[in-house]
């Protein structure tokens, strides 16, 4: 399953119980062309192996794609869906030799399996439980809140931590502006999401073909609530119930990637970029990393051809002007190391160690150019205990909570996690980088109503120039047990666990 657990989206365990989840010609010199150009598959193909899922990767013109889709066809494959635009195609294949074959075919760039798991049908998962508010925290913080706060706005610790609070004293954000949430699923009957959500936007991509059947893009029963948690913090409305989103009038849509066993494979992650840039969305949320591998090392035919895929949706999506942000993960690594021990993939089969460097071996999406990287901080402004770090990979950095043994927030909020939407109506708690990455997109989006007109890089440069630089401080020992935890490393503008610093909601609002 993805993210939601040890991994950096799955269910993050802490201290007080609480579940998260957390997310460009990368393929080497010559690896996409050192088969013989004419070569063609075999016309006898084995139909007798696991049924996969693969991405193939052509130039983006029809005639090459026509043609490599018939080539497809006479090894054994059957195309889902062909995103010709970024020369991408979706297939399905039970040929166990499938990918070697199509990659000697002429006008294929790379190709590779998205899963070590066959397809087959899916049984619901629990893949992360949050900490529900109880009525008598909400009855406590309604009695706290004043005027112009949302009933349950007093518990939002992370709100005045952005000075998001501030903020909506000047605007609560532009209703023509759009953030997709690429996740699990959002609740959009929801009485705090439902006022903002926009349906138009909206899709499921699971098969790695958009479904728009209504609520397609809805968590179904048993699945993770993740993606409706994401959804309020970005944009709940502030419509005198419940909580308040960083930007509570902006549209917020729903593009559905997680299957019901809660693995977010490539096709899926394709899928959600190139529809969201294709239906006018402005900032993406990407609040996971991509299955099956935690970290795809580029040398390797199957997960090198995976970052291909991903790196060409998201550097699409980014020249139709959308603003990827992504979670930097729960795992504690230094990003910026020589070395990782990723002992976790694959992560739906038999995960076995392996050491990788990062500078080859990528968490996708966060690490693809381009993409706005995120780190965590508690209610402190400390580094979240869990949070992944390293210089010159981090962006920004937000809340995404942190145990209260670790950073205890101030009255009247008493949980140092984050507060938001659940299905069904509901509100809880969920720590993680996959909390902290909503933040940003919601800063994201209050940049974009506040310049209509700037581009994806203008509204990246303003978001990082426009946040808190936050020094590295003391020796990082979160626990206090005189062990250090984690080593920063950079100057107060620009470091390895803040990046740019800390977003700045007010900044975002009256530059």
């Amino acid at each position: 399953m993805a993210h939601l657990g040890s991994r950096r989206t799955r269910a993050l365990t802490l201290p007080v119980g609480l579940a998260l989840t957390a997310s460009l010609g990368f393929l080497p010199t010559g690896a996409a062309s050192a088969a013989p150009v004419d070569a063609q598959p075999t016309a006898a193909v084995s139909t007798d192996g696991p049924k996969l899922s693969y991405v193939v990767n052509t130039r983006s013109n029809h005639g090459t794609v026509k043609q490599v889709k018939k080539a497809i066809a006479e090894a054994g494959g059957t195309v889902v869906i062909a995103y010709e635009q970024i020369g991408v195609i979706v297939v399905e294949s039970q040929n166990p030799d499938f990918a070697k074959s199509i990659r000697r075919v002429k006008g294929v760039d790379s190709a590779g399996a998205t899963r070590t798991s066959p397809i087959v049908p899916q049984a619901t998962t629990d893949i992360g439980v949050a900490q529900p508010l109880t009525a008598e925290q909400a009855r406590s913080a309604a009695a706290e809140a004043t005027a112009d706060q949302d009933p349950m706005e007093p518990l939002q610790w992370d709100l005045p931590a952005i000075k998001a609070d501030q903020a909506h004293q000047k605007t609560l954000g532009s209703s023509k502006v759009t953030v997709a949430v690429i996740d699990t699923g959002v609740d959009d009957t929801h009485p705090d999401l439902a006022p903002n959500f926009d349906r138009g936007a909206s899709a499921s991509c699971v098969s790695g073909a958009p479904d728009t059947t209504d609520g397609a893009w809805r968590p179904k029963t048993g699945e993770s609530d993740h993606g409706t948690h994401v959804a309020g913090t970005i944009a709940a409305a502030k419509n005198g119930i419940g909580v308040t989103g960083v930007a509570p009038g902006v549209k917020v849509a729903g593009i559905k990637v997680a299957n019901p066993n809660g693995f977010f494979y490539t096709e899926s992650i394709v899928c959600g970029f190139v529809w969201a840039a294709e239906h006018g969305v402005d900032v993406t949320n990407n609040s996971y990393y991509t299955d099956p591998w935690m970290f795809n090392c580029k040398n390797d035919p199957d997960q090198g051809a995976l970052v291909e895929a991903v790196a060409r949706a998201t550097r699409y999506a980014e020249h139709k002007g959308t603003v990827n942000v992504a979670s930097a993960g729960n795992s504690r690594f230094d990003l910026a190391s020589g070395a990782i021990d990723d002992t976790t993939s694959p992560n739906d089969t038999t995960a076995a160690t392996r050491t990788i460097d990062p500078r080859e071996c990528l968490d996708i999406p966060a690490m693809l150019p381009g993409v706005v990287t995120v780190s965590a901080t508690g209610a402190k402004g400390l580094k979240s205990s869990y949070s992944n770090y390293g210089n010159g990979v981090i962006d920004v950095a937000a809340p995404g909570g942190d145990s209260t043994i670790y950073q205890t927030p101030a009255p009247p909020a008493t949980n140092g996690a984050i507060l938001s939407t659940l299905p069904g109506g509901k509100y809880g708690y969920k720590n993680g980088t996959s909390m902290a990455s909503p933040h940003v997109a919601g800063v994201a989006a209050l940049i974009k109503s506040t310049h209509p007109h700037a581009s994806a890089a203008q509204v990246k440069a303003l978001l990082t120039s426009g946040a808190d630089a936050t020094e590295c401080g003391a020796p990082y020992d979160i626990n206090g047990d005189g062990k250090i935890d984690a080593v920063c490393e950079g100057d107060k503008n620009h470091n390895g666990f803040y990046g740019a610093g800390v977003v700045n909601a007010l900044n975002a609002v009256r530059r």
